[in-house]
């Protein structure tokens, strides 16, 4: 990978460069709910059955989507014009123009960083098969920024 590549534009990176990309922070693996009139999205703290929520990685990455059929491929236009990810997220930072949180382990060389700036989902959420959907109103959290 180039140095610094995380400074380029998202356009110039090649596939393993915005892959690296990515905090884990597992926040993107989050159930969110969509308010139907306002357009808003929130974020749950119910996490796909496929995450693992220790490592905040997904368990079966590589066939995502057989597995989880309407998992999201992150892609430049969804960061670049939706508010799906969370405003914290590698993507969506530089896909608006700003850096990468220092907290970032691409910055701080340290993967731990995620996790001690409060911005990892480690140990802080519940798996869906464990929630009835009717429940996930209850389960919306305010922690994601």
């Amino acid at each position: 990978m180039r140095e610094r590549f995380w400074e380029l534009p998202l356009e110039q990176l090649d596939e393993q460069e915005w892959e690296a990309l990515c905090d884990g922070c597992g926040r993107c693996c989050l159930v969110k709910l969509e308010d139907e009139d306002s357009g808003e999205i929130v974020f749950t703290d119910v996490a796909c059955a496929c995450l693992d929520t220790h490592a905040c990685r997904c368990t079966v990455y590589a066939e995502r989507h057989r597995h989880v059929p309407d998992c999201v491929q992150v892609t430049l236009s969804m960061a670049r014009d939706t508010d799906w990810l969370p405003g914290t997220c590698a993507y969506r930072l530089r896909a608006r123009g700003q850096a990468l949180k220092p907290w970032h382990p691409l910055r701080s060389g340290r993967a731990a960083s995620v996790r001690e700036a409060g911005i990892s989902v480690a140990g802080r959420v519940v798996a869906e098969s464990a929630v009835d959907e009717a429940d996930l109103q209850e389960r919306i959290i305010h922690w994601i920024h």
